[in-house]
Parts: structure tokens; C-alpha cells; sequence
């Protein structure tokens, strides 16, 4: 059956649509691979999938995807919980970290060229694909230090841990910064945007990454399995916190007057930063090409490595979003999607 364009453009302005080769003909739209949910759930939910290739559109750009991030907040997205506050809607593509090869440009994208390397944020996923749509804004130049796969680890916790760091609290050198789950995706881009800022970081990680938190450039690691962090880190400037619960509430305590405590997963209690007179904030991401291009600045300046802990073919995302869902990764999980293009 054929389906009349004008119905397919009506859709085209709604929700992203997956039509399978029975329902267009395959000689009119080029097809790719993508992990596909048809319903929001567990990872289980997710399927490796043939669907249609995306066109952008004048102010995007297509890019051929080389590999993926996977992030904490995957399961979150796919769940369906906040569907309203991510954007998200089914049939859902994830993808929230990118690297890859603009393939195509709209006509008004001048900053982006054909053949370019770029890395980025696409503000509503769809990077877990062969090919994804963005924007000029959501993605900048891939630091040329970095192979794709390394790349596709940074875009969403460098940027978390810059938007924190630089345009929250606005640290300053000779600052303290107390930076909970120091080893993990954010954790880590966190620990070592602080020095090089030149602030002082004590960063709190379990027994095994104790030896990760000192080659990232923390000052002082403690291990939260045998030391409470109160009894180490007192009068900090700043606290980033991606635990949340009791973790949070024990914070409050440690900050000097005039401190900052900033959550990644919930409002800070208002009464706590009232009392002590202290600042509170609740983190949330955005894309943004002039932090992603400072931020491959300290790449290529040896002041920020990611750290890559395993690497899966496109086909093991449903077991790399059961590894986010532990938010126990040492540093990230990468979907390698495509072969690092040759030199």
C-alpha cells in the first residue's frame, strides 16, 4: 500500500514516524539500523530495528553516526516517567551522546560542513542509529585528539559538569568543590573541569575507584564505604551531587556561608538552604556548541580525558541500558555503531 504524501508530511510535523518496507516503497526512502522502543519500560523494551533513514531539515544537519553514549539517565527517558519534561515521545530512538560525520546540510546551516567530524547533544536522542537530525547549536567540531568512540563518551556529562562548574556556581581558582560519584559519567568530567579551573576537589568513589579519582586530579579521595565525607570535607565553596536522597541531605552541612549545593537528581531542600545560609540549585543539561567547543579546547589541552569503560556494538544496547541502570559505571559505556573512519 502507498501511503499519500500529504499524510506523510502531516506526520512528519508531529512525532517521528517508523514505517517498515510493506508500508512505503524502499526505492523511496533509504532505510538505516536504529534501537527502536515502541513503549516506554525496562531495556527489554528496546529493539535493534530497520526503519527510515532521516532527512534534515533547513536548519539541520544529517549526521552518520560512528558511536553513541550511554548515560545514568537513559533508563529514565525510556521509562516514560518524564516523558513531558524530556520532550519524549513513542516510537523513541535514544542517543544522547553522539559522534560521527555530517553526511548532509539544510540549507541554512553555514556552520556545519559535509564531511565534517562533529560530537554533540541532540536535545531528543535518536543518536543510538546509523543516522540522526541536528541542530548547528547541539553539536561543534570532534577534538582531534580523541577517536569516535571516545568522543561519543563526553557531549552529556562534560556538558552537565560545565553548566555546574562554570555558569552555576561559577568556580574560581582556590576554591573547594566537594564532587560526589567522582568515577562516574559526570563525576569524572567534573573532577577534572575543576582543576582545571584550579579549585580544590575532594571527590567521593567506592574502594575500587579510589585509584581513578587520584589519576583524574582529585586532592583528596575518599572512599564512602569506610569514611564519612562530612568528617573530611568542611566550609567547601561548592557541593555537586548526582546521588541525591541521603547523600543530599547530609551536603547541607558542609558548606561554608554563601556556598552552593547543586543536584542532578532533585530540588535542594529550601528550609536546609535558608538556615544556612547557602545557595541550592538543581541541575539540568542543555546542548550548547560553545561549551562543547571549550570543552574540546581542554581536551586537546591534556586537561580532560573521558573515561571509556567498555565498548558494544549497536546490537548490546539493551545490555549497555542495563549496565546505566546499576549507576555503578565507571566512567561511560560507548555503542560503537560504525568503524572509525580511517585517517
Amino acid at each position: 500500500m502507498r501511503v499519500p504524501r500529504s499524510i506523510l508530511q502531516l506526520l512528519s510535523l508531529t512525532v517521528p514516524v517508523v514505517l517498515s518496507v510493506s508500508a512505503i516503497g524502499a526505492d523511496e526512502k533509504p532505510m538505516m539500523r536504529a534501537v527502536v522502543a515502541h513503549e516506554y519500560g525496562a531495556p527489554e523494551v528496546l529493539k535493534l530495528e530497520q526503519v527510515q533513514r532521516p532527512e534534515p531539515n533547513e536548519d539541520e544537519a544529517l549526521v552518520r553516526v560512528i558511536a553513541s553514549g550511554v548515560n545514568p539517565a537513559d533508563p529514565l527517558t525510556l521509562s516514560g516517567k518524564y516523558a513531558k519534561e524530556f520532550g519524549t515521545h513513542l516510537p523513541l530512538i535514544p542517543g544522547y551522546d553522539i559522534a560521527g560525520i555530517v553526511e548532509k546540510t539544510g540549507a541554512n546551516v553555514t556552520r556545519l560542513k559535509t564531511g565534517e567530524a562533529v560530537y554533540g547533544y541532540p536535545t531528543f536522542g535518536g543518536g543510538w542509529a546509523d543516522y540522526v537530525t541536528v541542530k548547528e547549536w547541539e553539536v561543534a567540531g570532534k577534538p582531534a585528539s580523541l577517536k569516535f568512540v571516545e568522543a561519543a563518551a563526553v557531549p552529556m556529562g562534560a556538558l552537565t559538569a560545565w553548566q555546574a562548574l562554570v555558569d552555576v556556581a561559577k568556580l574560581q581558582p582556590g576554591q573547594t568543590i566537594l564532587i560526589h560519584g567522582g568515577s562516574g559519567g559526570v563525576g569524572s568530567f567534573a573532577v577534572q573541569i575543576a582543576k582545571a579551573r584550579g579549585a580544590r576537589v575532594i571527590a567521593t568513589a567506592s574502594t575500587a575507584n579510589q585509584d581513578l579519582l587520584k589519576q583524574l586530579g582529585a586532592d583528596v579521595a575518599v572512599d564512602y564505604t569506610k569514611t564519612r565525607f562530612e568528617d573530611v570535607a568542611k566550609g567547601v565553596d561548592a557541593v555537586l551531587d548526582p546521588v541525591g536522597k541521603e547523600t543530599l541531605a547530609r551536603s547541607y552541612g558542609v558548606v561554608k556561608k554563601g556556598g552552593i549545593v547543586m543536584s542532578l537528581v532533585e530540588l535542594p531542600d529550601r528550609a536546609e538552604i535558608k538556615k544556612r545560609e547557602i545557595h541550592g540549585a538543581a541541575i539540568s543539561v542543555h546542548p550548547d556548541a560553545n561549551d562543547l567547543t571549550e570543552i574540546a579546547r581542554l581536551i586537546e589541552g591534556g586537561k580532560i580525558k573521558p573515561i571509556v569503560t567498555q565498548v558494544l556494538p549497536l546490537s548490546d544496547a539493551v545490555t549497555a541500558q542495563q549496565q546505566a541502570m546499576t549507576h555503578h559505571t565507571r566512567g561511560k559505556i560507548v555503542l560503537r555503531i560504525a568503524d572509525e573512519p580511517k585517517s
